[in-house]
């Protein structure tokens, strides 16, 4: 039951080796029950009104609106799907091996974990200069709106909650969860290339001590298993029918102006 794996050091100190892997198996069930049970919720308790209009747009805001709003620029499409394709080589690479598929999982975990690096850091920089930073983290209008649609769908009066900005609370919360995780991997995982052999580092296995490197994989390892959960809710929320709007965003870059006008606030997010 203990979740991290322990060895004995060559001076008889326990020292943590890795997470225990049955913890796979508990966020594939995580990933899986939230599934089930987020669509149980929708379908038998979620109130309709609970997501029902909070602003009203007038007609000439509305005249103003494109057919086709623009919702994610062609760099941003190519980032996430980079970024998509890295993580799931590295899930593959990090979990296959554990349930008994072999092969040299090494070389292509740290490519794909470079690519990775990569691909965030271009994304820090271009939202950093080419987009709204702050547009996807969680603020103060996004808190009380959830608190409204929660306690409307739960069948509690109170007033009616505004429509989103660019992004729903649910897409920022996760965007907060991955970006969280996605530090631990990041963060741990570019000490671990020091390593193995790759043409960028010069390997040193000794740069910390036995301790530091046993933490550095836990953290590690906890972090890889909780990406588990999170791609599988990412791919369920993608297939979801009320979210497919945003799936093909980012495939074509667009959303509708019926979607836009049904979801969105132009206050929140004006469109120039």
């Amino acid at each position: 039951m203990n979740p991290i794996q322990w060895a004995e050091s060559p001076w008889g100190r326990d020292v943590p080796t890795h997470i225990a892997w049955g913890l796979l198996w508990v966020s594939v069930v995580a990933g899986l029950l939230f599934m089930i049970g987020h669509a149980i919720y929708v379908r038998f308790w979620a109130k309709a009104s609970a997501t029902g209009p909070g602003t009203a747009i007038s007609p000439e805001v509305a005249a103003h609106i494109p057919k086709r709003v623009p919702r994610h620029s062609a760099a941003a499409r190519l980032f996430h799907w980079i970024m998509a394709v890295a993580m799931i080589a590295l899930l593959l690479t990090a979990f296959l091996p554990k349930v008994g598929v072999q092969f040299p999982w090494v070389t292509y975990h740290w490519i794909a974990g470079i690519v990775l690096i990569v691909s965030i850091l271009f994304h820090i920089v271009h939202a950093s200069f080419w987009m709204d930073f702050w547009s996807i983290w969680p603020d103060k209008q996004d808190i009380e709106d959830g608190s409204r649609r929660v306690r409307r769908a739960l069948g509690e009066s109170t007033p009616a909650p505004k429509k989103f900005g660019k992004y729903p609370l649910e897409n920022k919360l996760y965007h907060l969860a991955v970006t969280l995780a996605g530090l631990a991997v990041i963060l741990t995982g570019s000490f671990m290339l020091k390593r193995v052999r790759t043409p960028f580092f010069t390997r040193n296995p000794y740069l910390f001590g036995d301790m530091t490197w046993g933490w550095m994989y836990v953290l590690h390892g906890f972090a890889g298993v909780a990406f588990v959960t999170l791609t599988i809710v990412h791919v369920y929320f993608a297939v979801r029918p009320e979210k497919l709007a945003i799936t093909r965003s980012m495939l074509f870059g667009w959303i509708s102006r019926e979607h836009y006008l049904e979801d969105h606030d132009p206050d929140r997010w004006p469109i120039r």
